[in-house]
């Protein structure tokens, strides 16, 4: 008898990662810089809440597509079009996110539309028999939650907010209201695909180092605050990619596939959430302050920068807790820590906040790191114990 935890086969879904959807995550890039955009054009608590609002309802269905992948491969030249048509939904919404509270509303909310038309078609017409059960009870919601997207976009002010706010609480909500265990989660490529949109993420915040040096003189000093940009990317992969992202995996394969759906909805869709948000707010705080690293930075810089930071630990908090994997609490302590820094880029200079915050970020992932292989983990990147064979004697 086959184990009920074994891997689903790809029939109808996919194990792997397909280039077509990398092809895809291509847009992802763009919407991240788009969003990068907003809020360093004009930093602060209000671009912060249109950032949080536009990533949260594009999230939502950027996430519906790695569901429908994983449920139905991209094999034939219809579902390929119709990925592409998606595609092209998703590049007009991100094209939209600069205005989109100020003239692009309405052509963000058709797009969104189109790509919401899209989801439930590829959903109904290809998913298998349990997958289209569920999508068909999860439509309503993802209808209501478009059509009040496209309202927004015919609306101003308050009402808009009130709108795309109703929008991403509907879809918030509506996993708790339907049952999602028709779904199938191949664990392998669930995993995988959420993983590549957090390198896209993170490719952003390199994107930002080079953006925010345009046309500047390339000195020591300036060096010095490049390296330091890069090393917090690093951070910030190592701390996901270190352990998270395999241990991930792991725990969601280790569950029986009718388990599979609401950890992965709490582990991934939600938990992801403010992760990324923090990396786009991170990569704006590099952008906003990579070229003045020997000044003080504007207090919405400083946020942005170490704020950045501490939402990605807060994520992987929920993270490791909708998974329980261990010691989630000692990201929640590493949030805390790294949001300190601020004052030091405030009352000092920005690379001395920077160094800071790699400093302290570093550290929490490292002590993580040593606590775990204490308690015999390990994973990829981690080093395996070395087999200690006794001499021979004569």
């Amino acid at each position: 008898m086959a184990k009920q935890n074994a891997e689903p086969s790809a029939d109808g879904g996919q194990v792997r990662a397909s280039t077509l959807e990398l092809f895809f995550d291509l847009v992802f890039v763009f919407t991240i810089t788009q969003l990068t955009h907003v809020f360093t054009h004009h930093p602060g608590w209000e671009s912060f809440g249109q950032v949080a609002l536009l990533f949260g309802v594009i999230w939502w269905m950027y996430s519906g597509y790695v569901w429908l992948t994983n449920e139905v491969a991209p094999t034939s030249s219809g579902r390929r079009t119709l990925l592409l048509i998606g595609m092209f939904g998703f590049f007009v919404l991100a094209l939209a996110i600069p205005d989109a509270f100020h003239g692009t509303g309405l052509a963000f909310g058709l797009a969104y539309v189109l790509v919401n038309i899209v989801h439930m078609v590829l959903f109904a017409v290809s998913g298998g028999e349990s997958a289209t059960r569920a999508v068909k009870r999860l439509a309503p919601f993802n209808a209501v939650s478009a059509a009040l997207v496209l309202a927004g976009g015919f609306t101003h002010g308050w009402v808009q907010y009130v709108c795309w706010g109703g929008a991403f609480a509907m879809q918030i909500i509506s996993p708790y209201l339907i049952d999602t265990g028709g779904f199938v989660v191949r664990a392998s490529h669930f995993c995988e695909r959420h993983g590549l949109v957090i390198i896209v993420a993170l490719g952003e915040s390199i994107v930002a180092i080079g953006v925010g040096l345009a046309g500047e003189k390339i000195t020591v000093p300036l060096v010095a605050h490049v390296a330091l940009g890069l090393a917090l990317a690093y951070v910030l992969w190592w701390a996901y990619f270190g352990m998270d992202d395999e241990r991930g995996e792991h725990a969601l394969a280790a569950l029986p596939g009718p388990q599979r759906s609401t950890p992965a909805v709490l582990g991934y869709d939600y938990a992801l959430y403010p992760l990324l948000i923090g990396i786009i707010v991170t990569a704006a705080g590099i952008k906003m302050s990579i070229a003045h690293g020997s000044e003080a930075a504007s207090v919405a810089t400083a946020a942005a920068l170490s704020g950045g930071v501490s939402l990605y630990f807060l994520g992987q908090f929920f993270f490791r807790r909708a998974l329980r994997l261990p010691r989630p609490w000692s990201r929640l302590i590493a949030a805390v820590a790294v949001s300190a820094t601020i004052p030091i880029g405030v009352y000092w200079v920005a690379w001395g906040q920077l160094a800071a915050l790699v400093a302290l970020a570093y550290a929490a992932v490292i002590i993580d790191d040593l606590t775990a292989l204490r308690a015999d983990e390990r994973s990829a990147y981690l080093p395996q114990p070395q087999l200690i064979r006794p001499r021979r004697t004569k």
